[in-house]
């Protein structure tokens, strides 16, 4: 399998509060896996351990690409596309500048995908708008191309479908089938039936 991810009695508090308790489940490529739990169950918490960006109380999580062992948190990050709702953007800066300063960041030299991206997310005309000027929709179209900016393996999704329109909805579901085509995987938390209804399997939190 070119994809493996594999968690393991995975636990996570914050002060006196266990926000995951003992949570194992594993997915590989061409899956989609969804998280799905009542308001604070903690599914955010989850997606951002597995993305290497908390860490976990105790547990362990194992992530296999291409029979390379990418469980360190750097190698996860370096394989893995994370949107959430609170990822902020530079205000003053233009669509494409904001994702050209995160494809700097991450080494990358990426002018002619960010192009490509941005059309493909529906912003092509707003790239040169700053965003502070995007809505909230707009906004969560650029959250969706900045997490396939790298061509992850692993593509993370919180709250993918918030604030988008229609057309925005068709463009995220045309993602995530894609990225899922290509034998890679994708983690979706959410309460949104019609997300819910793309998993291949479900981990239920809270329950």
């Amino acid at each position: 399998m070119p994809v493996a991810l594999a968690v393991d009695s995975l636990t996570k508090r914050y002060g006196s509060r266990r926000i995951v308790k003992s949570l194992s489940f594993g997915a590989g490529g061409g899956e989609i896996l969804v998280i799905a739990g009542p308001n604070g169950s903690g599914k955010s918490t989850v997606l951002r351990m597995i993305a290497g960006l908390v860490r976990p109380g105790s547990g362990s999580i194992a992530l296999t690409v291409d029979n390379r062992d990418c469980s360190a948190p750097a190698d996860r990050r370096r394989e893995v596309g994370f949107a959430s709702p609170d990822i902020a953007f530079y205000p003053e800066l233009t669509g494409a500048e904001n994702l050209e300063f995160f494809a700097t960041v991450r080494g990358l030299d990426a002018a002619r995908e960010i192009a490509a991206l941005l059309e493909r997310v529906g912003l092509g005309t707003r790239r040169d708008d700053p965003v502070g000027i995007y809505s909230s929709g707009m906004r969560q179209r650029l959250r969706l191309a900045l997490a396939v900016l790298h061509a992850p393996r692993v593509l993370l999704l919180d709250e993918p479908g918030l604030a988008l329109d229609a057309s925005g909805g068709s463009v995220l579901a045309e993602m995530v089938t894609e990225h899922r085509s290509r034998g890679n995987l994708v983690v979706v938390a959410t309460n949104d039936a019609v997300e819910a209804a793309w998993g291949d399997r479900t981990v239920v939190l809270g329950a």
